[in-house]
């Protein structure tokens, strides 16, 4: 009986369409337009060099001026800012052990690209919940905390639940705190990812709704309007106060709040086959952007050729470049 090979089943070309598609697919952050993939971007991480500078033009300010007869109106320049995003770099192996039972499907080739493509998608939200990490450090460090809403008791004593006065879990009005931190324009919020536990705290408070989307038969869960995603990447503390308490660390974001371009490593797919130890083995590489808007990258300090997951959640190597309401998400810390 002859031996399947991935390097029999996999067509380079078909497959990574096929792997970035199942990817998308996947990736509830950009199922929920949260990550919007973007054209440009896409050129931008195609265009060389491990930063992307991306100049913007800041909100226009000042009063206006009365009009008078001789008097000069005072010309105000237009001012720019610049947003700068990281390229990064990976890839992934696996061998035929691993794609053993996606091998041994009916159509090989969409189940291993449907395996890749659910892998990347998890890959893709945990680096950005760690750039997030960073973000808000930063965030505390240096802009006042001002997009970060805390409800949560620091000591365990001081731990309110949902039907208590003054609740410190996950409740209506920790998120609709969080969403006045860009005071009137809060209404750009469209979702808000949180841990299990606090998704918990919401059911049982009967305050979610489920909606069918127009595409699919998975019932879609929403709160206050804004889609939520249960993901327990997001990160926890520990309270400051005695005991210590787990402290939960969701987020607000709006439409768009984070670009994703996609760049062309020089060789996405590769297969082939140690001989001496009669193994196949799959490749893929991705360069690419996930960049949340408005938070410029600093570069740091980087030991590789581009930031590994702990480097995205260092406060150093993040700066706010927008104006606190032109910002696109925010943090809501509850117990």
């Amino acid at each position: 009986m002859t031996e399947t090979r991935i390097s029999d089943i996999v067509e380079p070309d078909v497959f990574l369409n096929y792997m970035l598609e199942q990817s998308n697919k996947n990736n509830s952050l950009i199922q929920s337009n949260i990550v919007i993939p973007d054209p440009e971007l896409d050129i931008l991480a195609q265009s060389g060099g491990r930063t992307i500078n991306m100049p913007f033009f800041k909100d226009l300010g000042g009063a206006s001026e009365v009009l008078a007869e001789g008097s000069a109106l005072t010309v105000n320049p237009i001012t720019t800012g610049t947003d700068i995003a990281r390229l990064h770099f990976r890839g992934k192996a696996w061998g035929s052990n691993d794609l053993a039972m996606a091998i041994a499907g009916a159509d090989p080739m969409a189940a291993i690209a449907t395996y890749v493509g659910k892998w990347w998608a998890n890959v893709e939200q945990g680096m950005l919940i760690q750039s997030l990490i960073g973000v808000f450090l930063d965030n505390n460090d240096n802009d006042s905390n001002d997009l970060i809403h805390t409800a949560a008791a620091e000591a365990t004593a001081d731990i309110k639940q949902w039907n208590d006065a003054a609740p410190t879990v996950m409740n209506p009005i920790a998120i609709l705190d969080g969403a006045q931190l860009l005071g009137d324009a809060k209404s750009k919020f469209t979702a808000i990812v949180m841990h299990s536990k606090c998704m918990t705290d919401l059911l049982k408070q009967e305050l979610i709704d489920y909606r069918k989307p127009s595409e699919g038969d998975d019932m879609i869960p929403y709160y206050l309007n804004k889609r939520v995603i249960e993901n327990d990447d997001c990160p926890t503390r520990s309270g400051t106060g005695t005991g210590t308490p787990t402290v939960y660390k969701s987020f607000l974001f709006a439409e768009g709040a984070v670009g994703r371009g996609e760049g062309g490593a020089p060789t996405p797919v590769e297969t082939g086959r140690t001989e001496l130890e009669g193994s196949d083995f799959l490749i893929t590489r991705r360069h690419f952007l996930l960049h949340p808007r408005g938070f410029a990258w600093t570069d740091s300090s980087i030991a590789g050729t581009s930031p590994d997951n702990t480097e995205l959640a260092e406060a150093a190597q993040w700066n706010r470049v927008y104006a606190q309401k032109s910002t696109r998400c925010a943090m809501i810390e509850t117990n």
